[in-house]
């Protein structure tokens, strides 16, 4: 019986006189049954002939990958201290947390240790003093508590919008992405001051080899460092990038000129004040997302690639949305190479199945960021959920925790799932909480907290208490 009550045939094996092993399709076991059915003809039997009774036996939970992430600019002036990375460690190892994410790069592209590959990062506006070995003092902690440490990265972003700062503002502007803005055409992304992120064109080679060179450096300057863990691997949304050299480059990929840049392409119609739009497909719309998809896989593997050769133990991860129907708009398919969306989906080609990259990633780990926790709590309360990367809204059962995850194990197939809760949009009720870790750490592989900050504002410990408890991660 798997986490959503579904039963599935399995095949049992006697060993001796008190063992069986029971093999079956089901990745998350919760129950065995035997001969559950009105009628059965029983094929276990004693030594002396007499038949077993049918029975049910509930299987213990088990403590599954718990990750806890601490990112950099929320988290910083607080552990700017040594003696707080200490204390946050120790509470995290007794809730039965057994990884934990730490920011070392953050929007800007600014970095929290010592290196030449860019400035030091002390919070958006300098104002915070950290005279230690910030990530080197993480690892210490986590380690003398059993949990491993992953060094994380936002991948391709380099400036903060809100504060005109990093890298795309302070010497490469080249790198910023080229975006189709409803009122301007296209624009630098730096100019969309709604958007406090400032991703950069995934394909720019000047920036995937020194991004590349980044990780490359955390894994050899900290060969304690149990990974990487890799966010914001995408594109900033649908409407990115239109810059020249995506252009070119597309035109390579499909052997011919794009006549009309953008519109051949795709173009937007505004449907409000507010900023919002409707994407009207050009002809070549549905290639265009695939090529866009194949620029992030084929940046996963070489990424994944070059780590491994700097350290072939380091554990290779990301985070991505959950909301797969709508993230082809950022360019993504973190699904199994062996699942087929575009039976499924009409934006997907037959070939966007073979750009799916779960099998590269180590630990993967996803946005399970609803506030519905069930499907019936989804069903009886048919809101629009609008995601982040989202240019319209959505509903249905992927768009609450338990469907989502069992959605993604339909589209992963073999690959684990750690499913993520973001704390902070659970504050309107708290009651939530608790029960949106409980249904990730059974219907996933694990479990994801975004982030320490939010469960410290709100001393939501109890709440994550009774969650890992629930779970099985705790006794």
């Amino acid at each position: 019986v798997d986490p959503f009550g579904e039963v599935y045939p399995a095949e049992a094996v006697i060993y001796g006189h008190d063992r069986v092993k029971v093999t079956s399709p089901v990745k998350n076991p919760v129950e065995v049954r035997y001969a559950y059915h009105n009628y059965y003809e029983s094929s276990l039997f004693n030594n002396v002939g007499v038949p077993a009774a049918p029975f049910r036996l509930e299987l213990p939970k088990r403590k599954k990958p718990a990750l806890m992430w601490f990112d950099a600019e929320a988290n910083i002036k607080r552990f700017s201290n040594p003696d707080s990375i200490d204390y946050y460690i120790d509470k995290i190892a007794d809730l039965g947390f057994t990884h934990a994410a730490v920011c070392i790069r953050p929007i800007t592209g600014y970095l929290l240790y010592d290196s030449e590959l860019a400035p030091p990062y002390r919070g958006n506006y300098d104002d915070v003093k950290v005279d230690f070995d910030y990530l080197g003092k993480f690892i210490e902690a986590a380690h003398r508590r059993g949990i491993k440490v992953l060094a994380s990265m936002n991948t391709f972003c380099a400036g903060h919008n809100f504060i005109d700062k990093g890298l795309v503002y302070e010497g490469h502007p080249e790198w910023a992405s080229q975006v189709l803005d409803v009122d301007r055409g296209i624009i630098p992304i730096t100019q969309q001051k709604n958007k406090y992120g400032a991703m950069v064109n995934p394909i720019n080679p000047e920036y995937q080899d020194y991004i590349i060179s980044v990780m490359k450096e955390i894994v050899t300057k900290y060969p304690q460092v149990d990974g990487i863990i890799l966010d914001r691997v995408r594109y900033d949304g649908i409407t990115a990038d239109f810059s020249e050299l995506s252009r070119r480059e597309f035109e390579k990929y499909i052997g011919q000129k794009v006549k009309r840049f953008p519109d051949d392409i795709l173009s937007l119609e505004k449907t409000g004040d507010d900023g919002k739009f409707k994407v009207i497909p050009g002809k070549h719309y549905l290639k265009w997302l695939e090529w866009r998809t194949k620029n992030i896989t084929d940046f996963m593997a070489r990424a994944r690639r070059e780590v491994k050769a700097s350290k072939p133990d380091a554990i290779f991860s990301t985070y991505t949305g959950a909301w797969y129907p709508s993230y082809y708009e950022v360019g993504v398919n973190f699904a199994s190479k062996n699942y087929d969306p575009s039976k499924d989906f009409d934006w997907a080609t037959p070939a966007y199945k073979d750009l799916g990259y779960a099998e590269l990633i180590d630990l993967y780990t996803t946005g399970n960021y609803y506030t519905d926790i069930t499907i019936e709590e989804s069903r009886n309360n048919p809101n629009t959920v609008w995601n982040e990367t989202d240019s319209e809204g959505h509903s249905g059962s992927w768009y609450c925790v338990e469907g989502s995850c069992r959605h993604l194990r339909d589209i992963m197939g073999d690959n684990d799932v750690l499913g993520g809760v973001l704390v902070d949009q659970l504050y309107f009720d708290k009651s939530r909480l608790p029960r949106a870790i409980e249904m990730n750490l059974r219907a996933s592989d694990g479990l994801m907290i975004f982030d320490i900050v939010h469960i410290i504002n709100a001393n939501l410990w109890k709440e994550i208490e009774d969650g890992m408890r629930a779970g099985g991660n705790i006794k």
